[in-house]
């Protein structure tokens, strides 16, 4: 397994969380809903202090989208450097473009973009800068040495974070649009012994 492998379908919303007064109180499912990852880059919580690391991104800005600030279907997880990159422009959605086939991630670093769209975004978003194909080279050398020398580590880099959230225990102001959503969550998957080994 590679540490950036993109989804192979369009991302479709487990959770429904409505009414909140904040969109940080959002964060527990958004961090289940993309997995503990960023949604541009892949960044994992694992690979370092996720307090401060991850942000919730507005696809569509609140400054030009005022109404969606606090609608759940309009947030992203990602990291603080693709948030800070994306500012308020309007992109392709990630979760439609940023797809296995269409965007690869080669051994050199490199993000590979095959469709107009996926080569916007990565564009747009700076994928495919200096410091980002050094990051992604050096995640790559090191996913690769901890699988073959320390599985411990790789489980620890490649797996999930200790702190899943417990979703059934949230009680979102407005409801769950998706309650079913909750019993394909990660804790409860860790719960029942079916969580996979690497996300």
């Amino acid at each position: 397994m590679t540490p950036f492998s993109y989804p192979t379908t369009p991302h479709m919303r487990r959770h429904g969380p409505q009414g909140y007064a904040d969109y940080a109180s959002f964060r527990p499912w958004l961090r289940d809903e993309f997995t503990f990852k960023c949604a541009f880059c892949l960044l994992r919580e694992q690979w370092g202090r996720a307090r401060g690391s991850f942000h919730l991104d507005h696809f569509h800005a609140t400054a030009q989208h005022p109404d969606q600030r606090l609608t759940y279907e309009n947030l992203l997880y990602c990291c603080a450097t693709c948030n800070e990159v994306k500012g308020n422009r309007t992109l392709p959605d990630p979760c439609r473009v940023l797809l296995n086939g269409d965007v690869e991630v080669v051994e050199d670093g490199v993000l590979q973009a095959r469709t107009r769209e996926a080569r916007r975004l990565v564009r747009k978003i700076c994928l495919n800068r200096r410091e980002a194909r050094e990051f992604r080279r050096t995640w790559i050398g090191i996913i690769k040495l901890a699988k073959q020398y320390d599985p411990e580590l790789y489980q620890r880099l490649m797996g999930f974070p200790d702190d899943l959230p417990n979703l059934a225990r949230l009680r979102p102001p407005g409801g769950n649009l998706r309650p079913e959503g909750i019993a394909e969550s990660y804790f409860v998957k860790r719960r029942d012994g079916a969580l996979p080994e690497t996300t």
